[in-house]
């Protein structure tokens, strides 16, 4: 089977290639899958750069997210040959994974690859914090980075409970189209300050943050924060560290936690859980949500799909299929 890995952590376009490995046989406790969509997220090129909370053991594939079909079930009972299932694994740049059958869920029939391989991490993160964050119809939210997957999908998903959506761009082409998915405010943080901008246009500062820069524009965003407010950390695009104003943090009693899925996850009760996949599935196939896909490549060709992900302004997600 064709398998792009790397033997080194390092930039992605030069640690990566593309190999020919056995199919792996799946042991008790598993399904076989073959792969038939992945999307490229930031955490797969972080995990690649050794920037990601869980470090590869190598040589590794890369890729957290896919879809695909069963291909031997091992006689679990749960699933056949044939049946289409998404999931999350280390490792999905490749065309067949063996993966438990814990972590191996159903696809609605009418829910295209295209959705499918990107139903997970980033709408289920959107769901996850606007739960933890306590967000109440009419306060303000500030996404950064509004523009990225996550962001599109939380924008959607809080315009739904009523709560108001403030996000910033790099690019001014994508401030009409973020309004048009429900964005109340959206401000380019190359030209504008958006800790003075921000504040004025929210009547005195967002409820919470969303920050996937972190660095000088997530220190930025903090200054955003009204009285009491919540700034929840789930990323590092900048891969800058960000530097904290404590007197901002002492005087407006503000509190910065950490997000991360694979931790929400684990603490999460089943009934929860249950729920976030009703709601989450029926926001992905409401014909009225917006979910965009940039561009599509055949995993051999996983240089290209690189490129276009690293392409300014790019808008939809990079799949390898």
């Amino acid at each position: 089977m064709k398998e792009v890995v790397f033997e080194q952590i390092g930039i992605p376009s030069e640690v990566l290639k593309l190999v020919e490995s056995p199919i792996p046989q799946p042991k008790e406790g598993q399904v076989l899958v073959k792969v038939t969509a992945r999307n490229i997220n930031p955490a797969d090129l972080m995990f690649i750069q050794g920037r990601y909370g869980i470090q590869p053991i190598l040589p590794s594939s890369a890729g957290f997210e896919a879809v695909g079909v069963v291909e031997n079930a091992y006689e679990t009972g749960k699933f056949k040959a044939g049946d289409r299932v998404m999931f999350s694994a280390i490792g999905t740049w490749k065309e067949y994974i063996c993966i438990p059958i814990s972590s191996a869920i159903p696809v609605p029939p009418e829910m295209p690859d295209e959705i499918a391989c990107q139903a997970f991490v980033n709408p289920f993160t959107a769901y996850a914090m606007i739960e933890k964050s306590g967000l109440k119809e009419r306060e303000w939210l500030l996404i950064t980075a509004g523009a990225s997957a996550f962001g599109k999908f939380a924008i959607q998903m809080a315009k739904a409970k009523g709560i108001k959506v403030a996000a910033t761009v790099r690019q001014d082409d994508q401030i009409d189209y973020l309004k048009k998915l429900g964005a109340d405010l959206v401000v380019n943080s190359e030209s504008k300050k958006i800790h003075e901008v921000i504040p004025e246009r929210t009547e005195g500062g967002v409820h919470a943050v969303f920050d996937a820069v972190s660095g000088k524009l997530g220190a930025q965003a903090l200054s955003c924060l009204r009285k009491n407010g919540i700034m929840l950390v789930f990323g590092a695009l900048s891969l800058n560290t960000m530097p904290v104003n404590s007197g901002l943090m002492i005087f407006k009693n503000l509190k910065i936690e950490g997000f991360w899925l694979s931790t929400w996850m684990a603490e999460v009760d089943p009934k929860e859980m249950n729920e976030a996949f009703l709601k989450v599935f029926g926001f992905l196939m409401n014909e009225d949500s917006q979910i965009d896909v940039a561009g599509k490549f055949p995993l051999e060709s996983f240089q290209e799909a690189l490129n276009a992900y690293q392409m300014p302004g790019r808008n939809g997600k990079i799949l390898l299929t």
